[in-house]
């Protein structure tokens, strides 16, 4: 059943190919880059290499594969089509192993109602942030007085029902970005910690961490920081520091505690040892750092930036799914899906009666069927008088997620948030 997460990828397979990074020509049309994308200078996860400066770029930031698109771009020989990596089946095998047996009671109330709190909420923390970080940017001493309470209030929001906040901090634009992140990574701190039964004290410094991880970007300059355009290497290495220079911020302020600052250097680590800023491997990675890995990620490539559009919520669990052997701690990341869902709030479904609907709410102890509005007919091309389903008491399943531009819906029309 898990196959339902999984686009139907068959009529583009004849197009797209898996080749060595080190095949790439200029004219090529990458696809999909096989990795942690992000932490490339590229600003596109998709782009046609132009030149070869772009080549020898993309050869030298540590891709080892890429997926091209042979209608977009030039060809290569069949013979070096790759065929390792995770394959599908790989992935339905990861996410059957999360745990959906968890009591329900970490689910108070609906994600509707909660919806006008956490609205609250949001406003509140971000305009906390946004003085906070100004602060630091002006080169004022840190202080989190004002933010211990703000952790407190996203933690209970996160205790009522964690879709509403998260589902609201994913809607950012480039202005606020950085400010929405720390908020949103936040909120999946507490979710991803009151998953693993990290005890409340522990879970609420998990909370301030992800608040204050990526306070080193305020010694970043903004036209670095909002670029709409591909990095250059220097400008890639200086937004790389933005770790060290975070730690040597909270290092000077006494009320910060140790877990916001291992969370804040080492966010960007890799299990493999391939991250920064200093290559730790799984063994030297604390627990914490794992967590704060997983949560940036999720939300930095859910979340519309000034260079690229964010990915559809279900499609970024299932492409870290595909990085995760490398990238994130296993048993870190199926946790993360289970508190999460692995098809979060926001998410286009095609159930299997042919109808569109958008999922509102979570099942924790069923998450294949969460709660969904149906609200369009694909056999007819037309939308319907909005119904909520609840698939746990259905004969309706997921057939597959969509694509909400392939069918040219605006999801704010039918998504509670």
């Amino acid at each position: 059943m898990l196959k339902k997460l999984l686009f139907d990828k068959e009529s583009r397979d004849e197009m797209r190919k898996k080749i060595p990074v080190s095949y790439a020509i200029v004219g090529m049309y990458v696809d999909e880059l096989c990795g942690y994308w992000i932490d490339t200078p590229f600003w596109r996860s998709s782009f046609k290499i132009v030149s070869t400066e772009d080549l020898k770029t993309l050869q030298s930031c540590g891709i080892k594969e890429i997926w091209i698109d042979t209608q977009k771009g030039k060809n290569t020989e069949e013979s070096i089509i790759v065929t390792s990596g995770p394959s599908s089946q790989d992935i339905e095998a990861t996410l059957a192993k999360i745990n959906e047996s968890k009591s329900s009671a970490e689910q108070q109330v609906s994600c509707e109602k909660e919806l006008d709190a956490a609205r609250k909420i949001q406003i509140k923390a971000v305009l906390e942030v946004t003085s906070m970080l100004n602060n630091v940017r002006m080169g004022k001493t840190l202080h989190i007085g004002k933010a211990i309470p703000i952790v407190e209030e996203i933690y209970l929001s996160v205790a009522r029902n964690s879709s509403a906040l998260i589902g609201l901090t994913r809607l950012k634009n480039k202005d606020n970005y950085t400010y929405m992140h720390s908020v949103a990574v936040c909120a999946l701190m507490i979710a991803l910690g009151r998953k693993m039964g990290i005890g409340e004290d522990t879970v609420k410094s998990l909370g301030m961490a992800g608040l204050l991880h990526d306070v080193g970007k305020m010694a970043i300059p903004n036209l670095i920081l909002d670029k709409p355009g591909k990095l250059t290497d220097e400008e890639f290495s200086i937004v790389k520091s933005h770790p060290e220079r975070g730690w040597n911020m909270l290092k000077v302020s006494e009320d910060v505690d140790d877990i916001a600052r291992d969370v804040c250097l080492h966010h960007h680590e890799r299990v493999d040892g391939m991250g920064y800023p200093e290559k730790l491997s799984m063994d030297n990675l604390s627990l914490f750092a794992k967590m704060g890995a997983v949560c940036d990620v999720y939300d930095a490539i859910t979340s519309n930036r000034s260079y690229k559009d964010g990915w559809d919520p279900a499609m970024s669990i299932r492409r870290m799914a595909s990085w995760k052997d490398g990238h994130f701690d296993n048993r870190v990341f199926d946790t993360f899906v289970s508190a999460i869902g692995i098809y979060p709030v926001g998410t286009l479904v095609k159930l299997s009666s042919g109808r569109l609907g958008v999922v509102t709410d979570q099942t924790p102890q069923n998450l294949l069927n969460p709660q969904v509005k149906v609200f369009y007919s694909t056999s007819i091309k037309t939308y319907l008088s909005p119904k909520m389903l609840d698939l746990t008491k259905s004969n309706e399943t997921i057939n597959s997620i969509e694509d909400p531009a392939f069918w040219n819906i605006d999801l704010k029309r039918v998504t509670p948030i």
